[in-house]
Parts: structure tokens; sequence; C-alpha cells
């Protein structure tokens, strides 16, 4: 079967004297019949180069799936007079939401599971369904959850009487996926945030249960474009804190639970280029900033007298410092030092850092503890460990481990190895690699790798367990994550120096990676994959026209191709949000600039390696015609035979499919396409 060759009706772009040529800037129009015909003839193409992998594709998915435990239970979290905790059941797509009536830890073998709610029922036959948020009444009597069913960023909040077991009549649409939503001390009330028609969240409502939405008070709009809102509620769960935030600003507005009915206070006044956040501890409020001190400093300020402000400890440039979990007897703080996650807890006036065994891991305290709790719950994991749970003892500081996640099937950690490798970038930074192998992989010289990056808003690519990906490595394939400048492995600077005018930082520190990687012999370039998604579709996207000879294949997943078109395009839920993370195009230098890197508008008549992309025709983050287009333009100029195919999910979004056997099978259909080009196999 020939690939779908998308029609051509000419189309420019003029700004700054500039022109750009967009022929397939009609594939946008997702109401137009031809346009869904033209993705379903993609979907076709892509069934048709995969029929010949299916055999792989059914091994890789049925190895995967056979790393499925029988039951996976999280260690339970005491709030309150219970403890809460998720478990799911092997057979099943998506998780079960569980409580235990009991006053102590020891207890809860002895104590009654109730189910709180068993997102399966909720799914039946759907095709789609995501839960994000689950929140609790104060008085333990009423859940509420968001649910969506087209893969947008527009959810439902439902409310569930755990006495009863029925919804409540309270249903309120339109409500942001993430941290959108909190109850006041007497559970009367429902704070929430709702999405304007660009799915930006930029108001906060109060619902009074009972009452009809259309009745509910508008607590405070975010006006500004360029800024997002979000609700959270204090560890100690009296003060409700409303966050407009931007790339670079931020500013808090804060309101006492237990007075749903008052104004909320600003904390401090929004200042460019000053990000801070809160938390209570006792009588005072602790913040986060990064005002005058790049990696965040602590402070505390009196609640009656917020612009008092001291430093809680002297400032350290060498610690990026990212949260504040304070709990009645101990106050610990989280961040990064030296690369890696940490977690310090304050101790005489110092912040004292917790250690541990192996070289390279992810530590994280567990958000949703009871503020009074006197053992503390730490996750913690590496590319060997399983995802291990610990309680911390507020008192004695000592550690006790409650759970190693279980593995099912064969897994011994020493037949495995992690490494931290170091690539130098053009202007001679130091670039870490983290690396996961089996142990012989490199006997016989090269192997095949995947080397993955993201280098975007800060994010952390930060090493983590899977049991999913033994199946690969167990072929010999490495696993190799760059972090790239654009996150913030090394500290707050690390992402300033890979956005904005910095961006092509990013882009080289991955191909200086990818060349180290090839130096060191630990493969070759028809060995060697790339993968990214979203913004890290962005990054491959870049790299495929900068550096594509360096790859046999590239896989970029919802990827971010269409930089200037979309930056242009204010209508676009992310857009102006983002202006701040990579330019503002109306401003001609940064257009130039942007258009300079743009992969759709840097395609050029070339060889390309093997491209496996996705998309979701309902994704809001990254339209699916981004790349749509990219896909039709590169099969119009490229030079090679390589494949290109691009997978369109028509019932989802950003995230791909939900529940976990069906994500299950869409990893097992790309490494097989992968392993089809750079498996051992091929030389």
């Amino acid at each position: 079967m020939k690939p779908p060759v998308a029609k051509r009706i000419p189309h420019t772009h003029e700004l700054h004297g500039d022109v750009r040529e967009d022929d397939y800037y009609w594939l946008k129009e997702k109401s137009n019949p031809e346009v869904i015909h033209y993705l379903e003839e993609e979907n076709k193409y892509y069934e048709a180069v995969m029929g010949p992998l299916e055999d792989v594709t059914n091994e890789l998915y049925e190895q995967m799936i056979a790393r499925i435990p029988a039951s996976e239970e999280n260690v339970p979290v005491q709030y309150g007079p219970y403890f809460y905790y998720t478990r799911r059941e092997k057979e099943k797509q998506y998780p079960i939401f569980c409580r235990k009536k009991a006053e102590h830890r020891e207890q809860l073998s002895s104590a009654s599971e109730e189910v709180i709610l068993d997102v399966n029922e909720l799914a039946k036959e759907e095709e789609y369904l995501s839960v994000t948020a689950i929140r609790i009444s104060s008085d333990h009597t009423r859940l509420a959850y968001l649910e969506n069913r087209d893969g947008t960023d527009r959810y439902t909040l439902y409310i569930k009487n755990l006495e009863s077991g029925e919804l409540l009549n309270d249903q309120i649409p339109s409500v942001y996926i993430f941290e959108s939503m909190e109850w006041s001390t007497c559970g009367n009330y429902m704070f929430y945030v709702t999405v304007d028609a660009n799915e930006r969240p930029f108001q906060v409502w109060r619902h009074e249960l009972g009452t009809d939405v259309s009745n509910d008070a508008l607590i405070y709009e975010e006006k500004d474009e360029t800024f997002t809102l979000f609700i959270a509620k204090s560890q100690s769960e009296q003060y409700i804190f409303i966050q407009s935030i931007s790339t670079m600003t931020s500013e808090i507005r804060t309101l006492h639970a237990n007075e749903p009915l008052s104004t909320p206070q600003v904390i401090a006044q929004r200042k460019e280029n000053v990000l801070y956040f809160i938390e209570h501890w006792k009588d005072d409020f602790l913040l986060l900033t990064n005002e005058d001190a790049l990696n965040f400093q602590l402070q505390r300020c009196p609640i009656n007298d917020v612009h008092s402000k001291e430093n809680v400890v002297p400032y350290d440039e060498q610690r990026f410092l990212e949260g504040i979990y304070p709990f009645h007897d101990c106050l610990l703080i989280t961040g990064r030092e030296n690369g890696l996650t940490q977690i310090w807890m304050l101790k005489n006036g110092a912040l004292e850092q917790l250690t541990w065994d192996e070289p390279l891991y992810t530590v994280a305290v567990l958000p949703g503890q009871s503020y009074d709790s006197t053992e503390v719950l730490m996750h913690y994991e590496s590319e060997l460990t399983p995802e291990t749970t610990y309680a911390f003892d507020a008192s004695s500081f000592e550690r006790t481990c409650l759970q190693v996640a279980p593995v099912s099937g064969e897994y011994d950690a020493s037949h495995y190895h992690q490494e931290q490798l170091w690539a130098t970038a053009e202007d001679g930074v130091k670039v870490p690699l983290n690396v996961l192998y089996r142990k012989g992989a490199l006997d016989d010289g090269p192997a095949p790798l995947i080397l993955s990056a993201y280098g975007s808003y800060g994010v952390n690519s930060d090493p983590y367990f899977s049991p999913y990906v033994l199946p690969i490595l167990d072929q010999g394939v490495i696993l190799v994550t760059a972090q790239v400048r654009g996150g913030s492995e090394m500290g707050r600077h690390w992402y300033e120096d890979g956005k904005m005018g910095n961006k092509i930082n990013t882009f080289t520190d991955f191909i200086a990676a990818a060349k180290h990687l090839i130096d060191i012999n630990y493969t070759t370039t028809e060995k060697l994959a790339a993968q990214g998604g979203s913004a890290g579709g962005l990054l491959i996207g870049a790299v495929a026209n900068m550096a594509g000879d360096l790859f046999k294949v590239m896989i970029p997943e919802v990827p971010f191709v269409d930089i200037v078109t979309t930056m242009l395009d204010t209508s676009l839920p992310l857009t102006t949000l983002e202006w701040d993370e990579w330019g503002n195009p109306n401003i001609e230098e940064e257009y130039a600039y942007m258009k300079s890197y743009s992969p759709y508008d840097n395609v050029e008549a070339k060889d390309y390696p093997h491209l496996y992309i996705t998309t979701g025709l309902n994704d809001p983050r990254v339209g699916y015609h981004e790349p749509a287009k990219w896909v039709a333009r590169l099969r119009e100029l490229k030079t090679d035979n390589n494949e290109i195919v691009m997978k369109t999910n028509m019932g989802a979004g950003h995230f791909g499919s939900s529940g976990r056997f069906n994500a299950l099978k869409e990893s097992a259909e790309l490494y097989a396409f992968v392993l089809d080009k750079i498996g051992d196999s091929n030389e």
C-alpha cells in the first residue's frame, strides 16, 4: 500500500516582511470531511505497514501484560480517621479507589475495605475515560472527582455520597483537568476552576451543594491571557490557595477554608519574572520564591502580616528548592541538587539532606497526607529499584520500608545496569545521560539504543522503574534519557538556558548526546533511535532537520512541530500562555528565531530517518493538524525510501488511549516498529 498524499491548497503566512508557504494549512479544518478522510487513510497506511509486525507486536504486548502483577495496592495514606489507597486488579483497565477505617497502620490488616470509586464501573464499554482527581470532604462523607470522555482538558465534576453510594445532582461542567477543585472545611461548598473557550483555566467559582450551578458565585477571574489559574489546599487544610501563574510570574490569593464566604486576600502582588509558591505551617505562611534567588529561597511570614518576610535558612545556589511539605512535627523541603531529586528536613535552623544508597534515584514526599501524622510517607525508585514506599518518623527521623512495588515474572536487578554518563555540548556544557541496559548488551560491540529527552517548561526527566521496558532491555536494547537544557535537572539555570532565545541548546544538547554515545561505541547510526513526546516531539522534529543522519528511526509522539503558526494563533488553548516559553512571533526577532528551528518550516529535500508519529484528534495541547501537516510536507520533499507512519487516535487527546491495556498495546506497536529498524537481526 502506498502512503496517502495530502492535497495541496496554496496558502501563505506573511509577517515582518517574511512569507511562509503552507499548502497543508487546510488540514486544521477538523469539521471538514476531507480532513477526517485523510487521517483515516493515514491510519489505514499505518495498519498496512504494521501488519507484517503483528507477531512481534503481540509478543511484546504479551510480555508486557505478563509483567502486570496479579494485584497492585498502594500503601494506604492516613487522612483523618481513614487510610486511603488505590489498588488495581490484573484484568482491569482502571484503578479502584478504596479506604479502611483505622486509628493506626497496625490495625489495617483486620479493617474492612470500602470501595469509594471503581473507575472500571464508570468506564463500562466506553473507549475513552479519564478520571484525574479525587477530593474527600473534611467529614469523609462525600467524594468529588473529575471525569472526561473525549480527551480534552474540559472535565465534569461529580460528587458522590459515600454513605449512600449515590451521585448528587451537583454536576459541574467545563472544569479544568488538574488542580481545579477543593472543599470548604464545612463540606457545604466546593471551589472549582473552569476553562474558557480555548480551554485555559481562568475562573474560580464557589458552589453551594444542593443549589443550581447557574447560581454559583464567581470568586476570581484571571483576565491576563498569559496566565493560568489553579487552586490547592494547604497541607494543614486550613487555607485554599488561588494561584495565578505564567511561565515566569505568579500571584497567590488565600482564603480560609473555614470561611468559604470570605474574600480571598493577595499574599504578594505579581511582579514580572518573580515566581513564588506558598504553604501554611503553624503560625506562618512559608514561601519559596526566586526573587533575588535563581534557585529559590525559603521564607516565612506571619499569617497576619504577609509583608514581613524573612529567610528560614540561608540561600544556597547549589540547591534548587521546589516543594514545601509541612507537618505538625517536621518540615520537609523537596528539590534538586547534583542533578538528582532530594528531600531536606529543617533541623536546628538548617536543611539536612536525606541520603540514599544508589547513585541514581528519584525521591518524593507523597501528597495528601494528614498534617498531624507522625509518619511521613515517601516514594523512592531508580531504574533498577521498583517504587519503594518508606515511612519517615517525624520524631526519631528513622525510615522504615513499608512496601516494594511487586514485579510480576522473573526480575533480578543484578542482571541490569544503570549509570550516568556525561556528553559535552557545543558550548562545553556537560549534559547528563541516564543509561539503562541488561548486562551483556555491549559484549558484542555497539548495541541498539533508544535515546529520549523532553527539555521544556523546566520539566525533569528523572530515573524511574518500569517493568514494561524489561522485554525491550532483554532484547539487548539500551535505553538512555538525555537531561538536556530546557528541563531543570541541574537547577533553574538549566531551564533558562533552554528556552526562548536559548532554545537551540535543547537540540544541540541532544545531538551531542547522540554523538557521544556513538563515539564511545555504545551504538551506531544504524542502531540509534530517538524518542520524544509533545514538546519533546518538537525536539525530535528539530533534530530530524538538523542531524537526522545520526539516527535510523525517530519517534515523535504528539509532536509540537508547527511552532510559529501555533504561537500566532491566539484562538488555540496554549498560545498566549507560552509566549514566555518559546517567544512571541509578533516580535520580529523572536519570530525569526522560532522559525529557524521550527520542524515544519525547515523540512528540506533530503534524506530523513524512518518516522513513527502519533497524534490525537481531540488533543487540546498539540493539535492533530501539526503532525499531519508535517507528515504531508515530509512526504512531499524527502528524498529517501524510509517509512513514515502516523497513527491518529480518533477518540482521544494528548495522552493517548485510556486504560493500561490500551496504553501497553500502543507501546508494543511503537517498540515493534523501532526494533524492526534498529534490532540486531537487521545487521
